[in-house]
């Protein structure tokens, strides 16, 4: 089995069987309590199906982008979890769960765009090329203003306010089924956190 876990937006949760379906799953789009939930719906996996611990092999976290109190929150929770199970924690970019989708319900070809808001009147955008199994990141995440936004002529735009943890998951067995390596379990931060350390004073003598 694997279990992922999505909080770069609202928190979203999914056990998946290594046939790809569904076992359970929780979500919320709610973008500011990645804490409250994340441990109730982890314990609705892990109740989920029998002798779960023993059968899951990894835990699929996303990376994001997104907002930093958000992406510490799943990332330390599949950490923790991963740890005391022994198992690997497998990165996965956020939005490429969200192309995975797409491209499988043949809704996009060619270039497209992967679009969430990232606050400040900002939007996070990843541009990819229609390709399967694993989605190919042609641009990677970046900021733009929204209101300055133009996509290029010919690029299909898909802004999502949700990440789905399931789909999240099959990019994770996608990557794995043709050896594709993973990125670090690390959040995607677009932007320098809001708190920076304050320089040294200055000591007279």
């Amino acid at each position: 089995m694997l279990l992922a876990i999505d909080t770069s937006a609202g928190t979203s949760v999914a056990l998946l069987a290594e046939d790809g379906a569904v076992v359970a799953e929780r979500s919320t789009a709610d973008t500011r309590r990645h804490a409250e939930v994340i441990g109730p719906f982890l314990a609705a996996m892990l109740a989920a199906a029998p002798d779960v611990r023993g059968s899951l092999t990894a835990v699929a976290a996303g990376i994001g982008p997104g907002p930093f109190t958000g992406l510490r929150v799943g990332l330390a929770a599949a950490r923790v979890l991963a740890l005391g199970l022994d198992i690997p924690v497998l990165g996965v970019p956020s939005h490429e769960a969200v192309a995975l989708r797409l491209l499988v319900a043949g809704e996009v070809a060619g270039r497209f765009a992967i679009v969430t808001d990232a606050r400040r009147r900002e939007v996070a955008v990843t541009v990819y090329t229609a390709a399967l199994p694993v989605p190919a990141e042609v641009e990677p995440a970046h900021l733009v203003e929204r209101v300055a936004y133009v996509p290029e002529p010919g690029l299909t735009v898909h802004e999502v306010a949700e990440i789905p943890a399931v789909w999240l998951a099959r990019a994770a067995q996608a990557r794995r089924a043709v050896g594709a390596s993973f990125p670090e379990p690390a959040p995607l931060y677009l932007r320098a956190p809001d708190v920076t350390l304050a320089a040294p004073k200055r000591v007279s003598a």
